[in-house]
């Protein structure tokens, strides 16, 4: 269990870094990526950006 927490976390870490580039690549303003304000905050959930690279990331596993 803490095993998979460390995992999760790292992988927000990861993410949250390359928010960036992946702005700029025009991957966070995909048709099902969610963004809004609620309680003073700014939250960003990008939906249709994670299932895009989770295919991604699959077809390249495939083929190596």
């Amino acid at each position: 269990m803490l095993r998979w927490m460390l995992v999760i976390v790292l992988a927000l870490l990861v993410f949250s870094w390359l928010r960036p580039l992946l702005l700029r690549l025009g991957l966070g303003r995909l048709p099902g990526d969610l963004h809004f304000r609620a309680g003073g905050r700014e939250w960003f959930l990008p939906i249709a950006t994670t299932l895009l690279l989770s295919f991604l990331a699959s077809a390249i596993g495939y083929l190596v």
